[in-house]
């Protein structure tokens, strides 16, 4: 998994200590169905997920993401949950927590594909026919397909 060079100069700093970041959430949707990725990291169905870089608004990079994650072009309609995801201890050992910010999004083109190192496998799914997937990412998806106007804050 590529890690953002600004995350790669703190880490340099701060070695493997908890540092606190902010995350991303893509629920993409193309009429009954919902974008998918395979993570490479963990074998495990997802919806398209990022880190904010510095000064990047994060619906924009909710966008850049999909494009790189995917090869889709997105809309990002609202904002569909927020939540924390704390003590995550990646495979090198570098410990993290996530504020994550889940965005409801729309398909506005492109072919989903594997599109780069952090996915094996991409696709659309019936919106009724899910795969497994853990119960923090099945909020999130669940929350960006969700007709609600509002934000979900989840525990």
């Amino acid at each position: 998994m590529p890690i953002p060079e600004f995350v790669v100069a703190l880490r340099e700093r701060v070695g493997a200590m908890p540092l606190w970041l902010p995350g991303v959430t893509a629920v993409v949707r193309r009429a009954d169905e919902v974008l998918l990725v395979r993570r490479a990291d963990t074998g495990e169905w997802a919806p398209v997920t990022g880190i904010v870089d510095p000064d990047e608004e994060p619906a924009v990079c909710a966008r850049r993401e999909a494009l790189e994650e995917t090869g889709v072009e997105i809309r990002v309609d609202r904002l569909a949950s927020t939540s924390v995801i704390s003590g995550v201890v990646h495979g090198n050992g570098d410990r993290a927590s996530y504020l994550d910010l889940t965005f409801a999004c729309t398909w506005l083109g492109g072919d989903a594909h594997v599109a780069d190192d952090e996915s094996v496998d991409v696709r659309w799914w019936p919106v009724d026919a899910l795969p497994p997937m853990g119960a923090h990412m099945a909020a999130r998806v669940e929350a960006g397909l969700a007709d609600e106007e509002r934000a979900r804050f989840l525990p």
